[in-house]
């Protein structure tokens, strides 16, 4: 509740509820003073658009004859009528923040505001202007993400498809616990993209990812795997082939995850675990990982030209082997999580979007939506609020996140 209520309405009882008498003397008294209070929030009957005319004075000069017009704002710079930055930045939220189609997010101003509503050419551009004016600030979350405080970063890596001019394409996303960077849209997936795109050829952190391939071309880094992944396949191997080995090995991660989530939360841990319960862990990893391989040998050869298809059991046995050390980098580094769910939250939206709006024209569309939702996802981490961020980009200031690594 609040203290300073704007509209207060006082309501009497008009009789006793006993006897029908009356409650209050001729001069309003009651022999019981006092009231119950609730309140009730709720919008304007009518939320109105506030206009602001500018006139720009023109002024001849006495000595010159020259006559000079003051300049207009920037947000009266345009044509005749036009919209300030907090209705603009209420567009650009509807539409790449709640994901609200042009013609829809018009209507919803229409009926809001009680005005025609603006042409679909009104909310592109207002989302093109956001577009332009975020160009720095991506750069900024680009270098915080490449570790600008000189710390290293961890890094959540994932990929996604995308439909835009009719094909598919890639959409790549980097991104930690302040920032958030949805960093290219690309017809490809793999190692072209990422040397485009250049982030991962200076990245010197930790990349955390699923596995791709091309990930593993860059050695300046240090990598860990997404052990959610692992802990689904490892569950499938154990109910659908009937290896209760991949159920231990689901359990042992599990139970490392527990002992480092214990330790993490200890004031006086060193945040990190004793030599020799990271001694037991690896072992019992290694006996396990040996009772896999028993469990999956090698497809035996057919006859057929190129390499045998192998069964997911042994895929996974030969990656977890094979990758053992990005596996249990959250043992040994606890600022790396078990899993990536940051990563996997950030493109979420990107298939939510098609969903509800269909599919991208144009390329540029598609990397309109990508910088911008980058921006609103890095402003969301970091606790400010989304309006009033996108407000202060029109205001040609931008929100400047918080660079520091984790």
């Amino acid at each position: 509740m609040i203290k300073d209520p704007q509209h207060v309405v006082v309501h009497r009882p008009e009789a006793c509820e006993g006897c029908g008498g009356s409650l209050f003397s001729r001069d309003g008294t009651s022999e019981v003073p006092g009231y119950e209070r609730r309140q009730v929030a709720d919008l304007p009957a009518l939320l109105a658009l506030e206009v602001t005319e500018h006139r720009a004075q023109r002024g001849r000069c006495f000595g010159c004859g020259t006559t000079t017009t003051a300049p207009f704002p920037a947000e009266a710079s345009g044509a005749r009528v036009g919209y300030g930055p907090r209705i603009e930045a209420l567009m650009v939220y509807l539409m790449e923040y709640q994901l609200l189609p042009y013609e829809r997010a018009s209507e919803l101003l229409e009926d809001t505001f009680g005005e025609p509503a603006p042409g679909a050419g009104t909310p592109y551009s207002a989302v093109k202007r956001c577009f332009e004016g975020l160009e720095e600030t991506e750069e900024a979350i680009k270098e915080g993400l490449l570790g600008g405080t000189g710390e290293a970063v961890v890094g959540g890596l994932d990929e996604t498809g995308l439909r835009a001019e009719g094909k598919g394409m890639w959409v790549h996303v980097a991104s930690t616990e302040e920032l958030a960077h949805y960093y290219a849209v690309h017809e490809k997936r793999g190692t072209e993209a990422t040397k485009e795109i250049g982030i991962l050829p200076l990245f010197k952190g930790v990349a955390m990812h699923d596995g791709l391939s091309p990930y593993w071309d860059y050695e300046r880094c240090a990598h860990a795997l997404r052990n959610a992944h692992h802990l689904r396949e490892l569950t499938f191997v154990e109910e659908e082939h009937e290896q209760e080995r991949a159920g231990r090995m689901k359990a042992l991660l599990l139970e490392i995850e527990e002992a480092v989530r214990e330790e993490a939360a200890f004031l006086g841990g060193t945040h990190l675990l004793a030599p020799e319960k990271v001694e037991k862990f690896e072992k019992r990893y290694q006996r396990l990982l040996e009772a896999g391989v028993e469990a999956n040998p090698p497809p035996e050869r057919t006859g057929k030209r190129g390499r045998p298809k192998q069964t997911k059991g042994k895929n996974l046995v030969d990656r977890l082997d094979e990758h053992r050390e990005a596996v249990l980098r959250f043992m040994h580094d606890f600022r790396v999580p078990f899993e990536n769910n940051r990563a996997e939250r950030d493109l979420r939206m990107v298939k939510v979007r098609q969903k509800i709006s269909g599919c991208f024209r144009t390329r540029r569309g598609a990397e309109m939506f990508c910088r911008i939702r980058g921006y609103i996802s890095t402003v969301r981490k970091q606790g400010e609020n989304v309006l009033a961020a996108l407000e202060s980009v029109f205001m040609g200031d931008p929100f400047v996140p918080s660079l520091q690594a984790e």
